[in-house]
């Protein structure tokens, strides 16, 4: 370890101007739903400046899922449902991949660059991940522990673009589930009852070891009810819009909480 790496391993990635690594809303919800966020914001820790991206960029979905962290905020609050939103940029490090992902910390994201993750030294990695990575899974961990001897939901909430390196992506929603599909399949037909276009079964992403973390983790290995929902980006133009999406999402969860054994 050079005198460089050295230092760099004893200093704090987030310093007391910047905020915890999450936000735990509705800690005490009543609903049996529990909700996260993993790509909620595309905030910088300070001492990142911007990774050597211009604004344009950070506003891009490469940097976070724009819109989800509305959706997630307004559903908690009609469902009454504890939340939990990672607070950095995905471009920091990407709380839904494994820490052993090429995509975890990346280089290159849709064909952008992203200079400030580039020659990282191993210090420099595991600051990432011990101060914004585990403390948003610890917090997830610890919320669904609380409620241990009650059934939970567990959904996470992202947003897609909708055209993909030059590929139209026709679904306005998406549900992805791959083992337990008993709420998948009630969210997926609930959510057809109403005239909103195609909705995706794992589509436009499934689930898969080497790219998700969140739901292999805190919904399969605990065997509770789980699923991924992704909200198509150009129909969360305004906080109205997105407003808009969480309420269908409230009304097929009711209705989907129907229709489960």
């Amino acid at each position: 370890m050079t005198a460089h790496e050295d230092k760099a391993a004893f200093e704090n990635l987030l310093t007391e101007q910047d905020p915890p690594a999450f936000e735990l809303v509705n800690r005490y919800g009543s609903s049996s739903t529990v909700l996260i966020c993993d790509h909620a914001s595309n905030r910088i820790p300070l001492q990142l400046g911007d990774l050597g991206l211009g604004p344009d960029l950070l506003m891009d979905h490469i940097a976070w899922d724009p819109g989800a962290a509305t959706v997630a905020r307004v559903l908690s609050e009609l469902l009454d449902a504890p939340l939990v939103l990672s607070a950095y940029s995905r471009l920091v490090i990407d709380c839904n991949r494994p820490i052993e992902s090429p995509e975890s910390i990346a280089e290159e994201s849709a064909g952008t660059e992203v200079p400030g993750n580039r020659g990282l030294t191993p210090s420099q990695r595991c600051r990432r991940v011990d101060e914004v990575f585990n403390p948003y899974h610890r917090a997830v961990a610890a919320l669904l522990d609380a409620r241990s001897e009650r059934p939970s939901r567990l959904l996470s909430i992202h947003s897609f673009a909708g055209n993909l390196g030059g590929v139209r992506r026709p679904w306005s929603i998406g549900v992805a589930n791959r083992q337990d599909r008993s709420l998948a399949d009630c969210l997926i037909l609930s959510l057809q009852e109403n005239d909103i276009g195609p909705v995706g079964n794992n589509e436009p992403y499934c689930i898969e070891d080497a790219y998700d973390f969140s739901l292999p983790t805190h919904g399969e290995r605990r065997g509770i009810a789980h699923a991924m929902i992704e909200i198509r980006q150009n129909g969360l133009r305004d906080p109205a819009d997105a407003r808009l999406w969480a309420e269908r999402l409230a009304a097929a969860s009711h209705r989907a909480e129907l229709r489960l054994p």
